[in-house]
C-alpha cells in the first residue's frame, strides 16, 4: 500500500467498527512499552512485540516546493530504513559486539509516544495507529541529537496480544546532524 493510498483513505466515511476506550487505552500502554524497551535497548524484548512477517521504513523525505505535485516520501526512493524483522535484528545485534565503536560508550535514549489515533484497518483483527514520536539520543558528555516524525503502525490483535505488523515512520528532518543513527523510533 502506498502512502497516498493510505492518506487518500482519509477521505472516506467513517468505518463502522471503533476503538474501545479499553482498546485505546491497551494500545497507548503497548507503544509506551515499546519505547521504554528501546530505550532500555532492550532489543530482543522489543522483537517479541512484532510479527514475524514485520517491516520497518523511514524514508527520506524530499524538500519539495508547493507546486512540485511529487509526494515528500515515496516508495522506492532512498530510506534510512527500509528493514524486514530479521534486517533488523541483524542490525541490533551488531551493537553489541565489542568492534561497535560507535556504540561505546553506548547511547542514551528517551522515546517520546504521543497524538496516538487508531482506525480500523482492512483485516479483521488490524488496527491503523497513527502517533508522533521523538527521540532524544545522547552520547558522552556533549553528543544531543533530536529526531521527530510521524508514524504509522499496523497492529493485530493476537492471541499472544498486541503485535507490530508494520510501521512507518516520517521523520521531519530531510538532512541528519547526527554522527551516526543508530536508533529505532
Amino acid at each position: 500500500m502506498s502512502v497516498n493510498a493510505t492518506l487518500d483513505r482519509e477521505r472516506e466515511p467513517a468505518p463502522r467498527r471503533r476503538a474501545s476506550l479499553d482498546f485505546v487505552h491497551e494500545v497507548q500502554q503497548f507503544l509506551y512499552r515499546e519505547a521504554r524497551l528501546l530505550d532500555e535497548q532492550r532489543y530482543d524484548d522489543w522483537f517479541e512485540l512484532m510479527t514475524e512477517d514485520f517491516t520497518y521504513w523511514v524514508p527520506v523525505p524530499q524538500s519539495r516546493y508547493r507546486r512540485d505535485k511529487k509526494p515528500t516520501y515515496e516508495p522506492g526512493r532512498m530510506a534510512h530504513f527500509d528493514d524486514t524483522l530479521t534486517e533488523l535484528k541483524l542490525r541490533a545485534s551488531r551493537w553489541k559486539e565489542k568492534t561497535a565503536w560507535s556504540e561505546d560508550p553506548p547511547t542514551r535514549n528517551v522515546h517520546y509516544v504521543t497524538n496516538i489515533e487508531i482506525a480500523p484497518a482492512e483485516g479483521a483483527q488490524d488496527w491503523l495507529v497513527r502517533s508522533v514520536a521523538i527521540s532524544l539520543r545522547t552520547r558522552n558528555e556533549d553528543e544531543e541529537n533530536w529526531l521527530g516524525g510521524r508514524r504509522e503502525d499496523l497492529i493485530r490483535e493476537t492471541p499472544d496480544g498486541l503485535k507490530l505488523v508494520r510501521r512507518w515512520v516520517f521523520l521531519t528532518q530531510t538532512v541528519l546532524l547526527s554522527k551516526n543513527f543508530n536508533t529505532f523510533i
